[in-house]
């Protein structure tokens, strides 16, 4: 019998927990370790963020899913990992004592660590800002903006700055969500005009999003994403600035450093600021006791995998098969990350340092589809070497398609989404080196009614397809 430990209930790790439990929970062990009980379906939390989705609408209960597919739950938190005598050691929620969990294979798949503390005074927790990277944080930003919100039907004008919170940051998409849905809301409210909204990212240039902007054929002309992102934010009214690392937070404050090494800061009334994603805080523990974390992840904590990892950025954006195409670690070959827990070779985006030496690049996201993707191949690949010892499946992100629909307000009547749909999420510049390395038949960026009801849809039919219901294997991940 075969011993499966997954780590993490996300994208990654429930996508992966679903078919390992599908095709090996009646004959195999298959274990899940999370912190929480819930699966929590992050890309609403947009919506929960301006009060406009009840929380319980988000999240459903793991245990019964894992009893139907055969598939053991502990929740508690994973403190050690020992690869190279494959167990782990979790410390379960209400226990003071640990326990150890023997595994023929691992799959890593922890999701970000939320790096507030990597920006002074970032953060719900002990700092300034709003965040909706998690439920309970999204849930007090909706708190924090409902209470502006007040003060302006009182009269009172609010600078709301929306955007990433740290030089390093990535899911600007998210960030720029929650704009258009703040922007949208105070107009459904009748109190826009009370309002003050400005974009704070660490994008070279609007809309480029950490994959290095879309270029897409409209019209017989190439429109960029930093065009249309500059159109959206005009008709807005959004005043954006790009470029800017964040390197704190005040009580009244953001303080930045651009891409020319200039200092400056924006005043704020309400800000949701995107932090920085590092790998798991985890620790990587040998045979005799000693430190292996050199030989398993990065310096953030991401996990090493079969990608070639060095290579200059001109060379990496040249070498579509430098980013990994199984998620498996090079040194311990039964250990695998999907998801954002694998560290990737590079950016994907055109790395900037300033002429103090501050690195300001958005970061490569992993999120979402992404992450599923890759965390159904990883199981695939498991089930594979538990039956025939052997895998059979690979997915580069230089192959992969990927669809984002950004909702810009939640109505299906009156509202509007931006959807984005790239192929490949890395720009395969071998293969389409005449279009910005992507697939321009396959590449589109529009926006609609017809994307809020896309992204209406997508919440109920992934739902649906994490809860293991009937034809959940059709729904796509």
């Amino acid at each position: 019998m075969a011993k499966v430990v997954i780590i993490g209930a996300g994208f990654a790790g429930h996508t992966a927990a679903l078919y390992l439990g599908d095709a090996l929970g009646e004959d195999h062990e298959i274990t899940v370790v999370n912190k929480g009980t819930e699966f929590c379906y992050l890309p609403s939390l947009i919506w929960l963020g301006v009060g406009r989705m009840a929380p319980e609408k988000l999240v459903f209960p793991l245990a019964p899913v894992y009893e139907r597919f055969g598939v053991r739950f502990v929740q508690g938190q994973v403190t050690e990992i020992h690869p190279a005598d494959d167990y782990v050691v979790v410390r379960p929620v209400g226990e003071e004592a640990t326990r150890r969990l023997d595994y023929d294979h691992l799959i890593v798949a922890t999701g970000p660590h939320l790096d507030y503390a990597g920006t002074p005074g970032l953060g719900p927790d002990g700092g300034h800002t709003e965040s909706v990277c998690w439920i309970d944080h999204a849930t007090r930003c909706r708190d924090a903006y409902l209470e502006r919100v007040e003060r302006m039907e009182k009269g009172e004008r609010i600078r709301f700055v929306i955007g990433s919170g740290h030089p390093m940051a990535t899911c600007q998409g998210a960030a720029f969500e929650y704009l258009a849905n703040v922007h949208h809301d105070l107009l459904r409210r009748k109190l826009r005009d009370r309002a003050d909204l400005e974009w704070l990212s660490n994008e070279d240039a609007p809309g480029d999003f950490g994959v290095g902007g879309v270029q897409v054929k409209r019209r017989g002309r190439v429109v960029g994403s930093d065009t249309f992102m500059q159109a959206v934010f005009e008709d807005f009214g959004v005043t954006a600035r790009s470029g800017c690392g964040v390197l704190g937070v005040d009580e009244k404050r953001i303080h930045w450093e651009d891409l020319d090494g200039v200092e400056g800061d924006t005043r704020y009334d309400f800000a949701m600021l995107i932090p920085r994603f590092l790998g798991p805080r985890i620790r990587w523990v040998g045979k005799e006791g000693e430190d292996l974390a050199s030989r398993v992840v990065n310096p953030g904590g991401f996990v090493l995998v079969d990608a070639f990892y060095g290579l200059p950025y001109d060379r990496l954006v040249d070498t579509p098969e430098a980013w990994p195409a199984t998620y498996q670690s090079p040194n311990f070959r039964n250990v695998f990350a999907p998801g954002i827990a694998f560290a990737p070779p590079g950016p994907i985006s055109r790395p900037h340092v300033t002429p103090g030496g501050r690195q300001i690049t958005a970061t490569a996201p992993r999120t979402g589809m992404v992450s599923a993707t890759i965390g159904r191949l990883v199981a695939m690949n498991v089930i594979g070497l538990v039956r025939e010892g052997k895998m059979k499946h690979q997915a580069r992100m230089t192959e992969m398609f990927a669809a984002c629909v950004a909702s810009v307000s939640d109505s299906l009547w009156s509202g509007s989404a931006v959807s984005v749909v790239v192929m490949p999420v890395v720009p395969n510049h071998m293969r389409y080196p005449k279009s910005g390395g992507r697939d321009p038949l396959s590449t589109h960026l529009e926006s609609g009614l017809a994307g809020a009801w896309m992204k209406y849809t997508i919440h109920k039919t992934m739902l649906h397809k994490m809860k293991g219901r009937f034809g959940w294997k059709i729904i796509p991940e």
